[in-house]
């Protein structure tokens, strides 16, 4: 972890290549993420250039996708593509990209396989953020197959995923270990994308906001007002995920989404709330991507299957776009 000088040279090198990044990026996402990175100052014993004040929030804070915002669009591929699928992808997509009017309104985000991580970013630069579907909240030790922050942030990744259904449903992850990951991931300067979302018997017995609560509480418990601004919470209902799945209205989605920004609220404040973007996921497509996004009034969009050729993940930001610009 360290150089012949003592000093850790992964960050060194991290800080040095964010600083670069941050000179050319769009939109100031990644001067966002050189702010969040170079924390590593106080490992290095030196210091960082200023920042202007509230730049995180001005990226990714009210919940109204009509303002100058950037709007979130996000795929992620769960266990699908090699490392040459990933690097073919990344470039098409942002071919595509290219050809969008009005693209500059929007920061796109690819959680590629842990396998694939150095691929899409290298491919993707700074024109694109590049998640990871999950981590451990130890920094290191004998957790055999798991991967932690340090080696996350040492690869680049920009985001982190957490608390997906599909972890919570085949891996028996519990709010409370969210919690413990969501901690780690935020304390590492590592935006935490926080998934939630009601079953279907929540949804048919009338307590799919107690869920909500639960594990939105749950998981954020102890992080403190400032960290949240690098939470994104991404309102998956669980009846809506998957292949036979049907997506959820726009207005019970507009519904669920008051509803999360109250709790954010509850447990932040109203203006610290303002600064979380709250997005949607489940069944998304490009039939429905539209309506979810301007009447739904969300921050932005989560995709599966429907993303996963990058022609058509392109044209699903294409056609939401085109909705509310």
């Amino acid at each position: 972890m360290f150089d012949a000088g003592g000093n850790p040279a992964p960050f060194v090198s991290q800080c040095l290549r964010l600083e670069r990044l941050r000179e050319d990026s769009i939109s100031g996402a990644v001067a966002a993420l050189y702010e969040r990175r170079c924390r590593c100052k106080q490992k290095m014993g030196g210091h960082r250039p200023p920042l202007e004040q509230g730049l995180f929030c001005s990226l990714l804070g009210p919940p109204n996708v009509m303002d100058s915002n950037p709007i979130l669009f996000g795929v992620t591929w769960k266990m699908n593509k090699t490392r040459q699928e990933a690097s073919d992808y990344t470039r098409r997509l942002l071919e595509s990209l290219a050809t969008i009017r009005g693209i500059e309104q929007a920061q796109v985000f690819v959680i590629p396989p842990f396998t694939a991580i150095s691929v899409v970013k290298r491919v993707g630069g700074s024109k694109l953020w590049t998640g990871a579907q999950n981590m451990h909240w130890v920094e290191w030790g004998a957790y055999t197959g798991e991967i932690s922050a340090p080696m996350l942030i040492e690869l680049g990744v920009d985001l982190v995923e957490l608390g997906h259904a599909e972890r919570r449903r085949y891996f028996h992850e519990t709010d409370a270990e969210i919690n413990r990951k969501v901690q780690s991931a935020l304390r590492s300067d590592l935006r935490a994308l926080l998934c939630v979302g009601e079953q279907a018997e929540d949804k048919e017995f009338g307590v799919g906001r107690e869920t909500l609560s639960r594990q939105i509480k749950i998981a954020l418990s102890g992080v403190d007002p400032q960290q949240a601004r690098r939470l994104i919470i991404a309102y998956e209902p669980v009846w809506a995920i998957g292949c036979d799945a049907a997506s959820a209205a726009p207005e019970y989605v507009r519904a669920m989404r008051e509803y999360i920004r109250a709790i954010l609220a509850e447990l932040f404040g109203p203006e610290i709330s303002k600064c979380v973007p709250v997005i949607y996921g489940g069944d998304v497509n490009a039939g429905n991507c539209a309506a979810l996004l301007k009447e739904g009034q969300v921050d932005g969009l989560f995709v599966g299957r429907a993303g996963w050729q990058a022609e058509a993940f392109a044209n699903l930001i294409r056609i939401s776009l085109e909705a509310v610009i």
